[in-house]
């Protein structure tokens, strides 16, 4: 994997907006000793542009138990990782997931069949804090898993039309979880980056393993997908703060929609995520 694991070390590496870097540093130092590197992924690494937009990060820990205070929190990371949590820094407006080292190289891994984690591990991110060198080693090593576990779950491609085989592997992955973006999404995140792609297939499809774990079908990671979709956005009601108001916004945002929230729903979160699922997927403001 040596070439795939230069050209993720490479990406990984590359600068950022240096508000950026010092609000991972703050996440990190909000979590202590536990932290070992925060990843910065997502609309806002894309477009480049960070101002009046949330911006998307992973915080990846040693240990859940010692990453909090309050034990529930560790046992629900643990349970059904990752928790997501909102935070401000110096002007900036974030939310960041919660990974152990050990569930994000697993869950970048071709041992899982949810496609949450692999999925956007294959696409651009940065490692933009790291507690040691080893932390960093171990980072690119699990975001290296990403995008050949991708291909592999595509089924069989054209190594002539490598583009073809990443925007159907996307396209899969974006049918199996809610998502709140316009269909065709995956068939963009190719597009707007193809030097990208085109330079990372020929290491990818190379990194396959010949011998693959036992593979869902698509119709099963589709269930599984967006039924851990719903369980993750309640979960996320109560460790988000404002996390009823960041569903409403996510949808509006994306989808052209209009939601506004009564009085009970805010006081009530996860009940106001509950009760908005079945008019968000009326609407098709999710899919």
């Amino acid at each position: 994997m040596s070439e795939l694991y230069a050209l993720v070390a490479e990406e990984l590496s590359l600068p950022v907006d240096p508000r950026v870097g010092a609000c991972a540093a703050a996440i990190a130092a909000k979590h202590g000793a536990a932290s070992r590197a925060v990843l910065f992924y997502g609309s806002c690494l894309r477009q480049k542009q960070l101002d009046g937009l949330m911006l998307d990060f992973y915080l990846i820990v040693s240990d859940y138990r010692e990453a909090y205070a309050k034990r529930w929190l560790a046992f629900a990371n643990r349970l059904i990782p990752p928790n997501v949590f909102y935070f401000e820094h110096d002007g900036l407006v974030a939310k960041y997931a919660v990974l152990s080292e050990a569930d994000f190289r697993r869950l970048c891994g071709p041992e899982t069949s949810n496609v949450s984690v692999w999925a956007r591990f294959a696409q651009p991110s940065r490692l933009v804090w790291a507690a040691d060198k080893a932390a960093r080693e171990r980072t690119v090593d699990a975001v290296a898993r990403a995008a050949p576990t991708l291909l592999a779950a595509a089924g069989p491609g054209d190594a002539h039309s490598p583009l073809d085989w990443w925007r159907r592997a996307f396209a899969l992955t974006y049918s199996a979880e809610l998502r709140a973006e316009r269909k065709g999404k995956g068939t963009s995140v190719v597009d707007m980056d193809r030097d990208r792609y085109e330079r990372f297939s020929g290491p990818a499809i190379a990194a396959i393993p010949k011998t693959l774990p036992s593979q869902s079908g698509w119709a099963w990671r589709r269930l599984e997908g967006k039924g851990l979709s719903v369980i993750r956005l309640a979960k996320a009601s109560l460790t988000f703060a404002g996390g009823a108001e960041y569903i409403a916004w996510k949808i509006n945002r994306h989808a052209g929609t209009d939601i506004q929230l009564k009085p009970w729903q805010r006081r009530h979160p996860l009940l106001a995520g509950i009760s908005l699922l079945p008019r968000l997927l009326r609407s098709g403001a999710v899919r």
